[in-house]
């Protein structure tokens, strides 16, 4: 009883093993930051993706595009409130290849525009290649989907427009 009563002058030192299990978290951490470096940015997949794509302005471009044909798909199409009070649109179309070649990159444009034609908001999407799908086929039709956000209550959100901006060939 009376080992109960005194006061213990023991000197505690550092936990060694809570010192070596930070140091290995702090390597773990320094690690997986430097093998990030490497992986290419989305930007940067995006262009090789789109090699060899004809874009808008070319001479082959306006030949190319005429025959795909892109329709908004309005039973589909909707928009929601977010949390922070802007408006979120979710719009559905199809793209057809009316075209011979098979196409395996697709990038396209779509816009929001008002009663006046003035685009409100637009946002560039690559539609081909994704894993569903990596190639269109001539006469064949895929499904696309494209979301846009920050509307507020005062823009006028009158109708869809959609553009081919990119397109390449297999």
């Amino acid at each position: 009883m009376e080992n109960f009563l005194q006061e213990k002058n023991e000197k505690r030192g550092i936990n060694k093993i809570l010192v070596g299990a930070l140091l290995v978290a702090a390597a773990l951490v320094a690690g997986a930051v430097w093998l990030l470096t490497f992986v290419p940015s989305s930007e940067e997949q995006k262009q090789q993706q789109m090699a060899g794509a004809f874009y808008e302005g070319s001479p082959e471009f306006a030949a190319y595009t005429k025959n795909i044909i892109i329709t908004t798909d309005s039973d589909r199409t909707s928009e929601g409130r977010l949390g922070l009070g802007t408006i979120q649109m979710a719009i559905h179309g199809d793209v057809r290849n009316r075209g011979d070649k098979v196409i395996n990159g697709l990038e396209l444009n779509v816009g929001v525009v008002d009663v006046k034609n003035q685009v409100v908001k637009e946002k560039k999407i690559l539609v081909i290649p994704t894993l569903q799908t990596e190639t269109l086929q001539p006469n064949d039709t895929m499904k696309v989907f494209a979301t846009l956000d920050g509307f507020t209550d005062k823009d006028d959100r009158a109708n869809v427009r959609w553009k081919v901006t990119a397109i390449r060939f297999k």
